[in-house]
């Protein structure tokens, strides 16, 4: 196993190529330190548990101010990460050359952008979480991308609901770059299922501008996808 200082970060998925991430670096690029981050927000988010259910795990908050936008965002990228790591673990039938190519570069990127956050976050970042992946069909092609399209979509009107409430201007610039990565990823699903509705009605309002929902709209989609639940009562 490679040796690793303190400050490295492994980006290591289902056996595919390791990259390292500087935890250090990162909060140098961001302009904070270690102990800037801790000022941002009172206290780490943690996994509670409800004594009353046997086995009940309570719902995990995302936290305030930046943290939690941060968590907020740590959350929707683990689960992302996940689905496409499942989706090239287990192709659906007939997957082509090119969505085979298409979609281990879409898994990267959400990789990346799973273990990016969680670096900036460091020890405020909220736990691993476990999806639950039961209502997709992962060997048939619609449901795959059905599923690939409603994540992408939420994702894009998830960061741009929550942008606004960054105060580091750093992080709101490094919110600003995922998205638009969130969205080249949402036009190409959509043009697998159907070309040409890339950006159509439904997900441009009458100015031409992408949709944006709040956390709380977002999360009642994304629990869907979750064992456990995650919640953002300190954002707005």
């Amino acid at each position: 196993m490679e040796n690793l200082t303190k400050d490295e970060v492994i980006i290591q998925d289902e056996g595919q190529q390791s990259k390292k991430m500087q935890r250090r670096s990162f909060l140098r690029y961001a302009g904070v330190g270690a102990a800037g981050v801790g000022v941002l927000a009172v206290a780490a988010c943690k996994k509670n548990y409800d004594n009353s259910t046997p086995g009940y795990a309570a719902p995990i908050d995302v936290g305030s101010g930046d943290i939690g936008v941060l968590n907020y965002a740590y959350a929707l990228e683990q689960l992302e990460a996940a689905f496409y790591i499942q989706v090239i673990k287990t192709p659906y039938a007939g997957m082509t050359p090119a969505e085979l190519s298409a979609l281990t570069d879409i898994r990267d990127h959400e990789v990346l952008h799973r273990e990016f956050l969680k670096a900036a976050l460091g020890s405020m970042a909220i736990v691993a979480l476990t999806p639950d992946f039961s209502s997709i069909n992962f060997s048939d092609r619609a449901s795959v991308l059905g599923a690939a399209k409603a994540f992408e979509d939420t994702g894009v009107t998830a960061y741009n609901g929550a942008g606004y409430l960054l105060t580091n201007p750093t992080y709101l610039t490094l919110a600003g770059k995922i998205v638009s990565v969130e969205a080249r990823h949402a036009s190409f699903i959509r043009d697998l299922l159907s070309y040409g509705s890339f950006a159509d009605t439904t997900i441009l309002d009458a100015n031409a501008l992408d949709q944006q929902k709040k956390p709380s709209q977002v999360l009642v989609i994304a629990n869907t996808y979750l064992t456990t639940k995650i919640t953002a009562t300190q954002l707005p």
